[in-house]
């Protein structure tokens, strides 16, 4: 009996590595704005557009990747996978428009057409970076910043892993460039949008953590050299297409290399104590419920959680459980004899889930909206630009 509820409670923390895993496959093929650089002189060339109208263009995708606080509201309202499939459906209708009126198979039209559908395309994106965030974050409560760091990293990298996939296509079209980022990213998305959701379970950091994390940045970092390698060599030497499609090969095994995770930690998982997962009633409305206790006078704010110590997480699994219920004893004890008041506290803390309302009067998040916007406009010019600054210096 011991034996299956152990193996019934390591389940969800197997599902939470492997929605990692897929949050990583949509962020690898969700940085369709970095792109622009490259298809914007076919845009140009083939609607006979000069630069300010590829400008305007340009000022289309980036208000469709900054809207992202649309998708965030959806995911309070609608399943993960629905908002994942209205990214998929954006993303076709937006870049699938463009590519019918640059290809040619539908009748020339006007800028502001092509200003909406690339609006509508690039928007898409942001319905990708949310739902692999969203998920991942309220999966591994206490790795918020490391998760956050990795599914970024892939999305930076994406613009290079599907220019390699399209280099390996080698179409005389031009115009299948725009095609490509219609379809696969779409592709890849319906394909693990049911996969990608939170995974109520995972309350407690795992001695195991550290070593996932440990070997995702690694395999992040090789990626990214591997990527700056073949770049390199490609720009040296005049490869063949046979060579082309081995060096792709190499590049879908590393990033497919992170599903071994789940996979070893299924044979490897350490067993864990039911009593470990349920300190506190798990409800959909009280996640991180919160307490204020009053001891002696003073207030301390406080969750049972947080009571123990962070290295108490280390220890083996039955030292552990018997610590964490020890306290728990206590505090109940301590409850019942009326020396511990709860009482609720206003709004919550930072680390804690924030609402939309709560958040925009946070200096925290204030800051970091602010520094966003007066940044990273110098990035974005260089991105939208990069296409043209290199057909005129010949490269």
């Amino acid at each position: 009996m011991t034996k299956n509820v152990c193996m019934t409670d390591s389940r969800p923390f197997l599902m939470t590595d492997g929605v990692f895993v897929c949050a990583m496959w949509i962020q690898s093929c969700a940085g369709i704005g970095y792109l622009f650089g490259s298809k914007s002189p076919v845009i140009k060339s083939t609607m006979g557009y000069n630069q300010r109208q590829v400008a305007i263009l340009g000022v289309a995708k980036d208000l469709g990747d900054s809207i992202g606080f649309v998708p965030g509201s959806l995911c309070e309202i609608f399943p993960i996978w629905a908002v994942s499939l209205i990214g998929v459906v954006q993303n076709f209708v937006g870049y699938g428009l463009v590519w019918l009126i640059v290809a040619q198979k539908v009748p020339a039209m006007p800028l502001w057409v092509l200003c909406v559908a690339i609006f509508v395309g690039t928007n898409g994106e942001t319905y990708f970076n949310t739902v692999a965030l969203v998920s991942c974050v309220q999966n591994f409560p206490k790795n918020r910043g490391p998760v956050v760091g990795i599914l970024k990293g892939f999305a930076g990298l994406s613009g290079a892993i599907l220019t390699q996939i399209y280099a390996m296509i080698n179409s005389p079209n031009e115009a299948s460039l725009i095609f490509m980022i219609a379809v696969g990213p779409s592709m890849v998305v319906i394909a693990i949008m049911f996969i990608v959701r939170p995974v109520r379970g995972h309350r407690q950091a795992r001695s195991s953590d550290n070593s996932s994390f440990l070997f995702t940045y690694s395999v992040c970092l090789v990626l990214a050299a591997y990527l700056l390698g073949v770049l390199i060599v490609e720009d040296l030497v005049n490869l063949n297409q046979t060579l082309l499609t081995v060096l792709v090969a190499v590049l879908i095994i590393l990033v497919l290399l992170p599903i071994t995770i789940p996979v070893l930690l299924a044979f490897h998982s350490e067993p864990r104590h039911p009593a470990e997962e349920n300190l506190l009633p798990e409800t959909d409305k009280q996640e991180s419920s919160k307490s204020e206790l009053q001891i002696g006078g003073s207030f301390i704010l406080s969750e049972i959680e947080d009571e123990k110590p962070s290295e108490m997480d280390l220890l083996q699994p039955t030292e552990r459980h018997r610590r964490i219920a020890h306290l728990q004893a206590k505090l109940f004890q301590a409850a019942a004899d009326g020396a511990v008041r709860i009482k609720r506290r206003k709004g919550p803390r930072r680390g804690e889930d924030f609402t939309l309302m709560q958040a925009l009067i946070k200096a925290d998040f204030l800051l970091m909206f602010f520094s966003l916007v007066l940044a990273s406009g110098s990035g974005l010019t260089v991105i939208d630009n990069l296409g043209q600054i290199l057909s005129i210096s010949g490269v």
